[in-house]
């Protein structure tokens, strides 16, 4: 218990640093770039990779981060480009998701299996599960009416979606990138 403690307030001295919320701008605007190229297949399945900036926040920043930028881009993807009525459940999946991802990957090198396990969780619990329920309310479809689709939809998308965020993880690691946004902010002195 004490180092899941420690691990969420890693992950929330985040927070103190500028470069966490220079990277979080950055990412947001890539977010925002890679939503509008989303594809929608009717009122309730969407293809897109806009959550992809996400998820690379989660990995550097963790779970404090990454649920607070996950909740705060669902809103303000709503107001720049609405696509419907304002879902509370559906911010409250994007935090939890933003959670999840962010105990699986902060502070832990990139493994495909972790971003399988992750990505299997938020997908059937998260956007099939809960996704499923925020919808049929809204829309006054029954749930098992509507989860079907969602359920193909999100098993045809989680291993593309999951050997894409390796990759993408992989290219950035690999050029340095993360390296780099690591080693700007305060300077430890040397005693």
């Amino acid at each position: 218990m004490k180092k899941a403690a420690t691990f969420f307030s890693d992950s929330a001295r985040e927070f103190k640093n500028v470069r966490t919320i220079t990277a979080c701008g950055l990412f947001a605007a890539l977010a925002f770039i890679l939503g509008s190229f989303s594809i929608q297949l009717g009122d309730y399945i969407k293809i897109g990779f806009s959550g992809l900036p996400n998820e690379v926040v989660d990995f550097l920043f963790g779970p404090a981060v990454g649920c607070v930028f996950s909740g705060m881009m669902d809103i303000l993807k709503l107001i720049v480009h609405p696509t419907g009525a304002w879902i509370p459940g559906l911010t409250l999946n994007s935090f939890l998701a933003g959670l999840v991802y962010g105990c699986f990957f902060y502070k832990r090198p990139v493994r495909l299996w972790r971003i399988l396990t992750a990505k299997l969780i938020v997908a059937l619990a998260i956007n099939v599960g809960l996704g499923t329920l925020w919808l049929s309310q809204v829309y006054g479809n029954g749930f098992f009416v509507m989860a079907p689709a969602r359920f193909v939809k999100n098993m045809v998308m989680w291993p593309v979606n999951s050997l894409l965020l390796y990759l993408t993880l992989k290219v950035l690691e690999t050029a340095g990138v993360f390296r780099l946004i690591r080693s700007f902010g305060p300077q430890k002195k040397k005693a």
